[in-house]
Formats: C-alpha cells, structure tokens, sequence
C-alpha cells in the first residue's frame, strides 16, 4: 500500500512549521525557514530569536506509528546519556520529544555540522568501528518493540509481499520475479536462524557518519532504525562485496571490539543484507508512488526495462551469495 499522503503535509506552509516549533518548545523564533534536502520527510533548517540554528524533521504520515518513533528516540537518548557522539532530539515543553501538529508528528534537534565520513588512513576505518561499538553496546541493553525486525522470514517476506500483492512488478516479469524472491528467501533465512539481533542505527553509510575537526565522529538520522544482527550497521560503509574488503572489516572491527564483542561468523550475512536492502528499497519506493512528484524522483520506476535490471541485479547477487556460502 502507497504511503496516505496527509493533505495537510503537502500545505504545511513555513508559518506553520514555525508557529509548530516555536509552541512545542516554549521559545521565540525567527522567521527564518530553509528546506534541507530529505524525500520521504519534511526538513527544515530554523532559527531561534536568540540565533540558535536548530533542525525541525516533519516525519510522512502514515510512515511510523508514535510508539515506533519514540523507540528512534529513546535509543538516541540512550546513546547521549553514555557521551557517545549523536545529535539527540531536543526536549519539548510537554517533556517529551515528539511533537505533533494536525496528526503529522515532528522533531527537533539542535544543528550539527560536520563533513561526511571518508577513509583516508588506517585510523580512519578504527575510528569508524569504534564509533559503530559504542552505540551497539548500547543497542544490546534495551528491545525497541515497535521497529522493523531484519529478518527474511519478517521484514524481507513483507517487502516481496508488497510488490507482488500491491501490483507493483509488471506483467512481463512478475513470475521471474516471484520466482527469484522466493529462491533468495529458501537460500538466505537459514543463515538468521539464532543470530543475535540489537537495536540499530539500521541505515548505517557514508553519509550518515559526520566528522568534526578537532572533535571526532558523529552519527546522525537515525530515521531508519531497527533490530537486527549487529554486521548490518557496518557492511554499508565497505567499498565493496565482503570477500573484497577483509582489510577495512578487520580494521573497523579493531576499533568495534574495544566496545562489544563481534560473532565472525555473522560476516557471511553480509550479501545476503545486501540482497534484502535491495527488495527494501524496492518495495520502500513503490509505497510512494501516489507522492505528486514521485515522477520527478523516479521517472522509469516499475517499467519493464525497470524490473528486468532488478530482476537481474536479484540474480546476480544470490550467485554472490552462493559463492561466499561455499
């Protein structure tokens, strides 16, 4: 099902978001509104009367539920209260953290700049891992009830269903389809079965990773949050397939182990969580094909040239999985 477009997050004018934040956080603000860059959500660069620049994200209706929002988070805050390096929502005056304003839920933090993460030296990829531990050290110590379970039997089979039953895969390569998804989940959930799963960054690349000078490594936008096996929050950052980058994994794992213990053997995970970030991106897309610019975004989505390149990219990537498997 296409995300419900919420009338009122298509009209939510500049004067809105500020009266919306300037109530939620008992203090004055300028007129000051400048869109960020962000698809499945609203953004916005503000300005407090005293000159404080803060960030307000307007989250899409119909996308979370309260209680998922709120384990985003808590987790963040839990990361905070233990000094690791995350940009924590700002307390409202109601004493929580998510506000909401004609049914559209919004937060705010304060504004953090930085550079985005790049391996230049060794120290770069330890840091990294370093970084990556602490928050999954406090990952382990609490459940986040109410957000996505990495899991191909769960999270992956719900994605297969979405395309399939939603009518998105066009005719020509719906059966090739069906049949190459159903073949990835007989080879990859096996591989799950008893692995341990922790709250998670869960979107885990390059760009989520800010460098400060003089300060170090922060992690930012946790909007894609889940509970899964730890290695997802790393194998994103790999500038290749698994079997390529044993270096950087050992590195990024001296600095992880500093923190928490790492199972190697859940390294074999890897293609098969590159496999499942395909059919969740796929399926993440189709929910938003009744989004007025969806067009400008994706102009050839869904066309047979579309799921004839997917369903050869699916292929491909389950004979890597059988290779590394061996």
């Amino acid at each position: 099902m296409a995300f419900e477009l919420c009338r009122n997050f298509e009209d939510l004018t500049p004067d809105r978001v500020v009266d919306a934040v300037e109530n939620a956080l008992g203090v004055p603000m300028a007129g000051f509104t400048h869109p960020l860059a962000s698809y499945i959500n609203r953004v916005y660069e503000m300005q407090q009367a005293d000159g404080t620049r803060i960030v307000a994200k307007f989250y899409r209706p119909g996308r979370w539920e309260r209680n998922a929002l709120e384990d985003e988070h808590r987790f963040v805050l839990d990361c905070a209260r233990e000094e690791i390096p995350v940009v924590p929502p700002l307390q409202l005056v109601d004493g929580g953290t998510l506000g909401e304003v004609d049914g559209i839920f919004f937060v705010v933090y304060p504004k953090r700049r930085g550079r985005e993460w790049e391996a230049i030296a060794d120290e770069d990829w330890r840091r990294l891992g370093n970084v990556i531990g602490r928050v999954h050290m406090v990952g382990a110590r609490q459940e986040a009830r109410d957000r996505v379970v990495l899991d191909p039997a769960r999270s992956t089979a719900g994605d297969i269903r979405q395309l399939l039953d939603g009518g998105f895969v066009s005719d020509k390569y719906r059966q090739a389809f069906s049949d190459i998804a159903a073949e990835i989940l007989d080879v990859i959930t096996p591989l799950f079965e008893g692995v341990e799963r922790i709250r998670l960054h869960g979107d885990c690349h390059g760009g989520n990773i800010l460098d400060r000078p003089g300060e170090g490594l922060i992690v930012i936008d946790f909007d894609d949050m889940a509970t899964g096996p730890p290695v997802q929050d790393l194998w994103m950052l790999l500038p290749d397939h698994a079997d390529q980058c044993r270096r950087e994994i050992n590195l990024i794992l001296e600095g992880y182990e500093l923190f928490c213990e790492f199972d190697d053997m859940t390294l074999r995970l890897i293609e098969p969580l590159r496999v499942m970030r395909l059919l969740y991106f796929a399926a993440w897309v189709s929910r938003q094909t009744s989004d007025p610019n969806f067009r400008r975004n994706f102009p050839t989505w869904g066309d047979d040239a579309f799921w004839n390149k997917e369903v050869g990219d699916l292929r491909q990537q389950l004979t890597v999985i059988r290779e590394h498997l061996r």
